[in-house]
């Protein structure tokens, strides 16, 4: 093992000693110095990740919370420099830790908020404008075979739990009392400008996003969220997508595409 990797390894197990080698300039014990800047690394992440879920801290705790996060720091150190994306993997191991199983939404919750850090640092991408749509729209030969392009920044997550509601009412949007966390939800999130959105979906509206993620042609993508909802309506659905912004692009059977512009 090199002195790089030792260094890294024992900067994240308190087990272990500090790495031979160390020297201090004043004379001073340099594994008291190393154990300090042990504990300022860890500190540092757990703060990343209660900065990336703040609405899972709230809903634990702090104490809970920043226990949970340094086992995961400890499991899963960052490979980036990017603190912003460091603990994508967090809403995982929050699943499958068993102190937290008495908080099952949690997990989903998480998977939220990381949908939304996810939004606002996606590139800017281009708003479709309605007229290319409605143009596209009237010529119902190829209507099927259209793929609607979404925005860069769109994300979309279908819950067994109700995590907008939860997410809201940590925003002072309702009472937390008034949510029933076990009614499933789908969120979209988007940002068409410099703040992302968030949105609830019925079953059929998400379902058709979730068929547009894949580059699915909206014919079929209209078929699967006709069987995720009977009472899906694809025109009502369309008109959100334009309504936020969330569409970008058209592509027509024969490879063209629509001109897009920058939302307005």
């Amino acid at each position: 093992m090199n002195t790089q990797q030792a260094f890294f390894e024992a900067l994240l197990d308190p087990r272990q000693s500090a790495p031979s080698g160390l020297c201090a300039w004043n004379g001073s014990d340099p594994a008291v110095r190393f154990a300090v800047y042990r504990n300022n690394v860890l500190v540092s992440l757990v703060d990343a990740l209660a900065d990336t879920y703040p609405v899972a801290q709230e809903l634990v705790g702090e104490p809970f919370f920043r226990a949970m996060a340094r086992l995961f720091v400890r499991q899963e150190p960052p490979r980036s420099r990017v603190l912003a994306f460091y603990g994508e993997s967090f809403p995982t191991f929050i699943e499958n830790f068993a102190p937290a199983a008495s908080v099952p939404y949690l997990a989903d919750v998480a998977r939220l908020e990381l949908l939304r850090v996810r939004a606002y640092h996606a590139a800017d991408g281009a708003a479709l404008p309605a007229d290319a749509l409605a143009q596209a729209l009237a010529q119902p030969d190829t209507l099927a075979e259209l793929v609607l392009g979404l925005h860069p920044s769109v994300g979309l997550l279908r819950s067994r739990y109700a995590v907008v509601s939860l997410w809201a009412a940590h925003q002072g949007v309702g009472a937390l009392s008034d949510v029933d966390p076990a009614l499933p939800e789908n969120a979209l999130l988007v940002r068409p400008g410099l703040e992302v959105e968030l949105l609830r979906l019925d079953a059929g509206a998400s379902a058709l996003v979730a068929a547009l993620q894949q580059g699915t042609p909206l014919g079929p993508a209209a078929a699967q969220a006709s069987q995720a909802d009977a009472d899906f309506d694809l025109a009502s659905s369309v008109a959100l997508l334009i309504r936020t912004h969330a569409l970008s692009s058209i592509t027509h059977p024969d490879g063209s595409q629509a001109c897009i512009h920058p939302p307005q």
